[in-house]
């Protein structure tokens, strides 16, 4: 299965069935990404890779006097952006179907870019930072944020992998989504693959929070187990699952610390 059918297949459905859920668990990195942006009051913002449109909304009622495009890959996803977007409320916003590696978008017609998590699953990465770049006036932004190298200690990853073994399932198992997600993990390979693209000024600040998986250890066993359709779980198993996760609740649900990077760069004048 290609990154572009998970995304239009169950992966996509589950993201589009349950905004709520994932926006919750990456609640805690959008206010350093915002703040990067520094999106200005009159400006023109691409989101990229923009799912149910949270990331979208937020950068419109940053920019009222401006305009705001999430471009995504996924149909249902942006079925749901669509839905949870009232054009009385949001007049300057638009969505669009595409990968915005080759998607048309207008020279010079963006004065920031961001993405909350969608850059890595491009198939070419340097082909599509260059496209963007183009889709930005000169100095114009970029900011970014995406998954920093697993760890072998990392309580989130620690964690989810010990789930997925009690499931019988191998969590860091090879296929296409897997291997996108780590693809711009390193910050070697970012400064890489963003200054042949022709950017500049490229940052990459580590910034670690909390994800935030379920409002209790149930809850979350029942939300992890969901993520694969027609999955059936043995109740021991789930009894053994939320054993797992019963040291990570706490008054504000399951939380579990995980690290990203917040990546900053312009396009030259």
């Amino acid at each position: 299965m290609t990154v572009a059918d998970a995304w239009n297949g169950p992966l996509g459905l589950h993201w589009a069935d349950h905004p709520e859920r994932y926006n919750a668990m990456l609640a805690e990195f959008d206010a350093p990404l915002f703040d990067v942006a520094a999106i200005g009051c009159a400006e023109r913002v691409l989101d990229i890779g923009c799912g149910s449109g949270l990331t979208t909304r937020m950068a419109a009622r940053r920019a009222p006097q401006g305009r705001v495009t999430g471009v995504d890959i996924s149909a249902p996803l942006l079925e749901r952006a669509r839905s949870l977007t009232p054009a009385d409320q949001f007049p300057s916003v638009s969505y669009e179907l595409g990968d915005a590696q080759v998607h048309p978008l207008e020279p010079g017609g963006y004065d920031v870019a961001i993405s909350r998590g969608g850059v890595m699953f491009f198939a070419d990465h340097i082909a599509a930072f260059t496209h963007i770049a183009g889709a930005l006036r000169p100095g114009g932004r970029l900011a970014f944020i995406c998954p920093q190298p697993p760890q072998a200690d990392g309580e989130e990853g620690r964690t989810l992998g010990l789930l997925a073994s009690l499931l019988g399932r191998d969590h860091e198992s090879e296929n296409a989504v897997a291997t996108a997600m780590a693809s711009l993990s390193e910050p070697e390979r970012l400064h890489e693959v963003l200054g042949v693209a022709g950017f500049t000024e490229i940052s990459a600040v580590g910034v670690t929070a909390a994800t935030c998986w379920g409002r209790d250890a149930a809850d979350a066993v029942e939300f992890f187990v969901s993520r694969t359709p027609g999955l059936a779980v043995r109740d021991a198993t789930r009894a053994s699952m939320t054993d797992v996760l019963l040291p990570h609740e706490t008054p504000e649900g399951v939380l579990m610390r995980a690290g990203v990077w917040v990546v900053s760069a312009r396009r030259p004048v």
